[in-house]
């Protein structure tokens, strides 16, 4: 009974939160065809940002969000569900896989691909409750604001494979910038080790 208490223990501080069923519009296997198929749709989806973004480059950002993430997951040797990767990552049984490991990945991919027409964004899901928090990189047109943007989410199915939405149609995360949480943070922090008095 003991190592499943800790199990549990270890699973709840592991980071990232659940793992919900994909859209039904994702298509999951990794066959070329469907990663072709994942990509053209993810393309579509940068484009719809608005019209100042480029096609080529949109183009280029949805083959980095699609397919370097499933090279990753066989570099980082990820081969369970989300929750149970992070359970070996914690307990040092594989050096990365958790959210922030594909979220850090993700940025630095992107930002090397030099988008000019696209702007990076992190965002923390459900940072200020007793759930836990979750990490991602969020794509928007140029000067857009995060909100209005696409999470681009490689750890939340598992595997690699890429889960995305619109930020507003989440359905298992409610998302703050990076630099908003981190403020947040700072100032929850400094009061819980304030002096009573």
């Amino acid at each position: 009974m003991k190592a499943i208490v800790v199990a549990g223990l270890a699973l709840a501080l592991s980071g990232c939160g659940h793992t919900p069923a994909p859209p039904q519009k994702m298509q999951l296997a990794a066959s070329k065809d469907s990663l072709d198929a994942q990509v053209a749709q993810l393309t579509e989806a940068l484009l719809a940002l608005g019209p100042q973004v480029d096609p080529a480059e949109a183009a280029r950002a949805a083959d980095i969000a699609v397919r370097q993430p499933l090279e990753w997951a066989r570099a980082w040797r990820v081969e369970d569900s989300p929750l149970v990767h992070n359970f070996k990552v914690v307990n040092g049984f594989r050096d990365k896989g958790v959210c922030q490991d594909w979220a850090d990945a993700l940025e630095i991919a992107l930002t090397a691909a030099r988008l000019r027409t696209l702007d990076l964004h992190r965002a923390i899901g459900n940072g200020r409750g007793i759930t836990l928090e979750h990490a991602t990189v969020v794509i928007t047109a140029k000067d857009q604001p995060w909100e209005q943007g696409l999470i681009l989410d490689p750890w939340r199915i598992g595997q690699g494979r890429l889960w995305w939405a619109q930020v507003a149609d989440d359905p298992s995360y409610k998302w703050e910038s990076r630099e908003s949480w981190r403020a947040w943070r700072k100032t929850w922090q400094s009061r819980s080790t304030a002096p009573s008095g």
